[in-house]
């Protein structure tokens, strides 16, 4: 299941956020902490070469804590700055500008010296559609400044938003890349909310979101949908066929059937996806650092 979105507009908002750089002293990159790796752009890393660069792990509260702690330390051996987060309670966000500060120190102290006592420290906030950008900026800034929706593509042009006397932030558009070499890759994305839900088939998405909790969170899996225990997988049995079994077993937990009586397992994907993104079924990481290829 091959997942591919990229819209033409992107083409366009990488050549924004390149002609912008030099605007900015440091790139904020937003990610999802449920999928910090599939989360991340390649292109920022070629993009923001050479300057300073701060990972935000947002949704922190829906990740679970312990993987968090873990990719924090991988990109910190990384060189990178990190800050946990959740962008709609606020949790972590009153740091925000003393990390900044703290990844600008050198330079802070070499505008000192030059007599550039005041100047405000420019950031780029950047990210994948839907990754919480332009509610976090909101949060950080306590205004309703940059453009926020639960759907990808909301932020469409850049947006400068002043945080304070020392701080402004430029807020981007959401930007993917052409191809996802993983096939993981895109099902993440598409997991979490970043690419649209009309390009795929929901019900196998589903299959998939579910085979992977069922491996990795069976025990959550079985309390949320009120199981005695979450189903094993059988030996030879794919993700889709395990899945399936998955979403059968939950369709009927819940009450979920179509004329006939036949179970609604199209229903129940969108019910698992909605309940996923918006973090009702629990904290749950997609993957961990020893998972992540190159």
């Amino acid at each position: 299941m091959y997942i591919q979105w990229y819209p033409g507009h992107m083409t366009k908002t990488r050549r924004q956020i390149e002609a912008d750089l030099k605007l900015v002293d440091i790139v904020v990159e937003l990610v999802d902490a449920r999928i910090p790796a599939s989360s991340r752009n390649p292109d920022i890393d070629a993009i923001g070469a050479g300057k300073p660069r701060l990972v935000v792990l947002n949704r922190a509260d829906q990740a679970d804590s312990e993987a968090s702690r873990i990719w924090s330390a991988w990109f910190r051996a990384q060189g990178l700055s990190v800050l946990e987060t959740d962008a709609r309670t606020g949790r972590g966000i009153e740091q925000f500008s003393w990390v900044i500060r703290g990844a600008l120190k050198e330079q802070i102290a070499r505008w000192r010296e030059k007599g550039q006592v005041g100047r405000p420290v420019r950031a780029m906030v950047v990210g994948v559609p839907n990754v919480g950008k332009s509610t976090f900026i909101n949060k950080v800034a306590k205004k309703k400044s940059a453009k926020a929706g639960d759907r990808p593509g909301v932020t469409r042009g850049k947006q400068w938003v002043n945080v304070d006397r020392g701080l402004d932030l430029l807020d981007t558009p959401g930007i993917l890349w052409p191809k996802f070499e993983d096939e993981r890759t895109g099902m993440n994305l598409a997991f979490t909310g970043a690419v649209k839900d009309d390009i795929m088939d929901t019900e196998t998405l589903g299959c998939h979101l579910m085979a992977l909790m069922g491996g990795r969170y069976p025990k959550a899996l079985a309390a949320a949908y009120k199981l005695d225990e979450t189903p094993g997988r059988a030996e030879g049995e794919n993700d889709v066929a395990y899945g399936y079994r998955l979403l059968q077993t939950c369709a009927q937990r819940r009450g979920m059937r179509i004329s006939g009586g036949e179970l609604d397992t199209e229903r129940m994907a969108r019910v698992l996806l909605d309940e996923y993104r918006g973090g009702k079924l629990g904290r749950f990481t997609l993957e961990l650092p020893e998972e992540v290829k190159g």
